[in-house]
């Protein structure tokens, strides 16, 4: 499955908040409320969900993972030297 690229992610969580903010502070209006529609869909569409709870915890969960280094990314390729390491000989 395709995954939105993690600004893109991040950028629908910052509008979903912003939006629900919105309403808190200024009532359903019917443009903030096609506004929050369309966030919503697109958040599901961009994790492969189809209700905005699992589209939430899909984007935060992407998102963790994304700012987490990974054993693989900081120990080069597996299988193979890495030739920042003291030792190590690449041949």
């Amino acid at each position: 499955m395709l995954m939105a690229h993690p600004a893109v992610l991040e950028g629908l969580l910052d509008q979903y908040e912003a939006l629900g903010a919105l309403h808190a502070d200024q009532g359903d209006t019917e443009d903030a409320r096609r506004r929050m529609e369309d966030v919503i869909y697109t958040l599901c569409v961009s994790t492969g969900t189809r209700d905005i709870g699992a589209a939430l915890a899909a984007a935060r969960r992407r998102l963790a993972q994304d700012r987490a280094p990974s054993a693989a990314r900081l120990s080069g390729r597996p299988g193979r030297p890495d030739p920042c390491r003291p030792g190590s000989a690449i041949g």
